[in-house]
């Protein structure tokens, strides 16, 4: 890594540093792992270089449907070129089947498939914790504009459909996941594209058939596995291949253009 770039900002799974045009920055994916709101951690070796390839995948699936997001291309194993955005501050929550705090705080088994598909909305702190927010309070306290508000959830929506169709067909369960979006601005126009990252990170992912949890649940729950998990992803997206060098040999990622 060219330790001279600018650092913008580092979270806790990635690193953001000044693009090489303006208007773009360079997304470093770590092998930090955190949960329930960075009180458990620990680095995980492998899992920042997957978390890269599936989330290049996937955001170049939706960039050629015409769903817009701030990627631009891969650039090597752990970094992406991205656009520029300013994040609105809300984690939208696309929920299939109840999982995690849903089940909690409404006494449902987890497992449960929903009546529709539903979008919850979290406010972006983590001093607070990303509390539950209601509509109004994204419009009351201007966090988005009702517009803005307008575009996440029809965004939302075709995601979800591209992405349950997506895990459907290689045998996986979509049951949650989470969606950042950001202002993109060009020229004198602003429009809300999606950002962040889309990985098992941010994913419930279960298989179809055992129900065997594919995503951060296994860091979270203290199952383990973790990366075999993330790799059990990769290699049912195309991402990763066995090699045949014998049976204890590891997987092999696929290079792409």
């Amino acid at each position: 890594m060219n330790q001279r770039r600018r650092r913008i900002y580092e979270g806790k799974a990635k690193i953001l540093y000044e693009g090489p045009e303006p208007g773009t920055l360079i997304v470093h994916y770590k092998d930090d792992a955190t949960a329930h709101n960075a009180q458990k951690k620990a680095v995980i070796e492998g899992k920042g270089v997957i978390n890269n390839r599936i989330s290049e995948l996937i955001f170049n699936r939706l960039n050629e449907i015409g769903l817009p997001t701030h990627f631009i291309k891969r650039l090597n194993m752990r970094e992406q070129l991205i656009r520029e955005v300013e994040i609105i501050p809300l984690e939208v929550i696309v929920r299939n089947v109840a999982a995690g705090t849903l089940s909690k705080r409404l006494g449902l088994d987890e497992g449960t498939v929903l009546p529709r598909s539903i979008i919850e909305f979290c406010y972006k702190n983590d001093e607070l914790g990303d509390p539950l927010v209601a509509e109004e309070h994204v419009t009351a306290f201007g966090w988005a504009t009702p517009q803005e508000l307008d575009d996440i959830m029809a965004l939302s929506i075709r995601i979800n459909d591209f992405l349950s169709g997506l895990f459907l067909g290689i045998g996986i369960k979509l049951v949650d996941f989470k969606l950042e979006f950001g202002r993109l601005f060009e020229n004198d126009t602003v429009r809300v594209v999606l950002a962040d990252e889309i990985s098992p990170d941010s994913c419930r992912l279960w298989d179809l058939q055992t129900s065997d949890k594919l995503d951060k649940d296994r860091f979270r729950r203290d199952l383990g596995g973790l990366v075999e998990a993330y790799q059990e992803v990769a290699r049912r997206l195309g991402i990763l291949t066995e090699s045949n060098n014998g049976e204890r040999s590891k997987p092999v990622l696929v290079k792409s253009d």
